[in-house]
């Protein structure tokens, strides 16, 4: 008699806004799946193309790097891929479709952000359309609609958004170790496949409350992935 056993879904995770080596390593160790860079010099996580290139050296085998553009000037988006061929693209402004296609060489991958308002204002995001819109992205990235185009450490309303979305999600948007199962439990069953992107909630703490932009603590880290993999195998009814 064989036993046939189902694995549960592995939700793949994105830690975005590093700056430093020791953050780089400490995310690796964890084991993620990708590695957001910030190209937008009015982040405070913002790294220059060469800095990013620097970082991404160190990354071992299957961990992608991700660099992230708000409204790119084509100088500095063609120089960051040229430095790093092998990322992926995150468009995080207002490019159009259009856009996204143009600026995109050859082999080389995008995802779209969909800024998603907070409140009960979610409920009229036609995400449906969006990702038609965006049908070349990889994916559709799930942010909240904050000032500052993300890493705010907001979350919009996930029971908002339609019940099915023919592309590949990846949730963003005020994640922590306490609510991303929550947030991977809602959205799983929407979508083709879920990722999970937290930059705001892995921060170390500021001494005067709130958190050091760009610097992450390596305990929140090892607390989200774990977090995010008890998810999995609740949803899986392992455990």
């Amino acid at each position: 008699m064989s036993t046939s056993t189902t694995a549960p879904a592995r939700t793949r995770i994105k830690m975005c806004g590093l700056t430093r080596p020791q953050d780089v390593q400490a995310a690796v160790a964890a084991g993620v799946d990708a590695i957001g860079f910030v190209l937008y010099a009015a982040s405070a996580r913002a790294v220059s193309p060469e800095q990013a290139a620097e970082l991404a050296a160190a990354l071992p085998p299957f961990v992608t790097p991700v660099l992230l553009f708000v409204n790119p000037a084509p100088d500095l988006l063609a120089r960051a891929c040229a430095l790093m061929p092998q990322a992926l693209l995150q468009f995080h402004g207002d490019e159009s479709p259009a856009q996204c296609r143009q600026w995109t060489p050859a082999g080389q991958r995008f995802m779209r952000a969909a800024r998603i308002p907070l409140g009960a204002a979610g409920a009229d995001f036609d995400l449906v359309k969006y990702a038609h819109d965006y049908s070349d992205a990889q994916a559709i990235l799930l942010d909240a609609h904050v000032e500052g185009f993300g890493g705010g450490g907001k979350a919009f309303h996930w029971s908002l958004l339609p019940p099915s979305v023919n592309a590949h999600l990846v949730l963003s948007g005020g994640l922590t170790a306490a609510n991303v199962g929550d947030g991977i439990a809602q959205l799983r069953p929407r979508c083709k496949t879920l990722a999970v992107d937290v930059s705001s909630g892995i921060e170390a703490d500021a001494s005067g409350g709130g958190t050091l932009k760009g610097i992450k603590d390596p305990e929140k880290i090892h607390q989200f992935v774990a977090a995010v993999r008890a998810a999995d195998q609740r949803l899986a009814g392992i455990v």
